[in-house]
């Protein structure tokens, strides 16, 4: 399965370093990312491969959403199917 995450938050030293860290910690590939500083706020997506995720998705939803409190951030991850059908016209 295929998932999409956002990282959103006033940008800070180690964000992308913690969140790589907590999803090799997963077993959760990641297969594209996008991020960018905007005026002071960092913005990073992902498009993930969780096939070999140790956890089921809503551990792997609430580790991710702690390590983002941890961090100083917003972090969301949605399954791949959801996110299309949500941003398809």
């Amino acid at each position: 399965m295929k998932a999409i995450l956002t990282v959103i938050g006033k940008d800070n030293v180690g964000i992308i370093a913690g969140v790589s860290s907590k999803l090799a910690e997963l077993d959760v590939n990641i297969l594209d990312v996008s991020q960018t500083i905007m005026d002071g706020y960092f913005t990073m997506m992902m498009v993930l491969d969780l096939e070999k995720a140790s956890n089921s998705f809503a551990e792997i939803k609430e580790s991710l959403s702690e390590k983002g409190s941890a961090l100083g951030v917003q972090i969301k991850i949605q399954r791949e199917e959801i996110f299309t059908s949500m941003h398809s016209l």
